[in-house]
């Protein structure tokens, strides 16, 4: 297969898919006051091909912040494109549009990938989808977008979650997941006072979870919403943890990027060395492919945030693109088969 990237810091989709002919799936990445027209744009432009898109930076060896982006997958590529709508309220309500599609490509476990964008209400998306893609053992990655809108074949949605299945003909694919942080001494917690539909985690081991986390790092109210770029919380999900980002306080609660429950593990973790981390990453798909055709990844704000705070992101997109054709989303939240996590990476190679 083989992936193309076009870009227009501008805005100016023309610029961007002037090196695009012929392609089997197109996703659009867009700003928030030139989306819609970008939409209507693409589908005039490549009428029938499968496409989804989303409000959000995107890149290759340069972010594009405000402008537009698109990546198109050719030559060898069998692609489906569709919703889930009302995602908020019943997502499993339109299942059998996904089981049509996995079925229409073949989808088979080696060959087969899942990309979405979401508008929200990630958790609960990410379980309807993966209860399909799981009889067949298909990967997912993905992420949420920006304004509560997403688009799929040159229509746009709210509250849903456009969705790719695209199936590699020339070779294998494989979704990775990046974590740059670690478990911070002994801090564990159960949570408890939450509120799931808010996001909000009231307290840790009891106590009021501001007063727990200015007290263990030693920061005042305003610093808390940019010391998670450091240390954020971690929910434990077997072997594995996923991110929890703080997004605000309020009152004597947290308010998270994503949902927290009574009664769930908590730890703080610390940010590691994400130079080693991303090295690590890169020979990991190296010893996993001879050859890559292309990488399609999405990075959290927050990942893109502290990356440019460091001068290092530059050098992370230089890095990645050695792998081999690379291109991405900045996401508000990233998603790995069905888990929705914060301040992570996750990416799909294709060989």
């Amino acid at each position: 297969m083989k992936q193309i990237f076009g870009k227009s810091q501008s805005g100016n989709l023309q610029e961007a898919v002037r090196g695009i002919s012929r392609p089997q799936l197109l996703m659009l990445f867009s700003n928030s006051e030139q989306f819609e027209r970008h939409v209507k744009e693409l589908e005039e432009l490549y009428p029938n091909v499968p496409s989804i898109g989303c409000i959000g930076m995107c890149y290759d060896s340069a972010v594009v912040e405000k402008g537009v982006g698109v990546v198109a997958f050719t030559e060898g590529v069998i692609a489906a494109a569709n919703v889930l709508e009302q995602v908020s309220v019943m997502p499993v309500r339109y299942i059998d549009r996904l089981v049509k599609d996995v079925n229409s490509v073949k989808a088979a476990q080696n060959d087969t990938v899942c990309i979405d964008f979401c508008a929200g209400n990630d958790a609960c998306v990410l379980t309807t989808i993966y209860s399909v893609l799981k009889r067949k053992n298909i990967s997912l990655v993905g992420g949420t977008g920006d304004g509560g809108k997403v688009s799929a074949n040159g229509r746009i949605y709210e509250d849903a979650v456009a969705y790719a299945i695209v199936k590699n003909q020339g070779g294998r694919v494989k979704a990775y997941k990046e974590n740059i942080y670690h478990q911070m001494e002994n801090h564990r917690f159960i949570a408890s006072r939450t509120d799931k539909a808010n996001y909000v985690l009231g307290a840790l081991n009891g106590r009021p979870a501001k007063q727990v986390y200015q007290e263990i790092l030693h920061v005042t109210e305003q610093e808390i919403t940019t010391r998670t770029f450091q240390n954020p919380f971690g929910k434990l999900n077997g072997d594995d943890t996923c991110i929890i980002s703080i997004k605000e306080v309020k009152g004597d609660s947290l308010v998270c990027f994503r949902q927290v429950n009574d009664s769930d593990v908590l730890v703080l973790l610390e940010l590691g060395d994400y130079r080693e981390t991303v090295r690590n990453t890169i020979q990991t798909i190296r010893q996993d492919f001879s050859k890559v055709s292309a990488v399609f990844s999405v990075n959290c704000l927050f990942r893109y945030l502290l990356f440019t705070q460091n001068h290092y992101m530059q050098e992370y997109l230089k890095d990645m693109e050695k792998l081999g054709n690379h291109a991405g989303l900045v996401g508000y939240g990233e998603h790995y088969n069905n888990r929705f996590v914060n301040q992570s990476m996750t990416c799909v190679v294709f060989e």
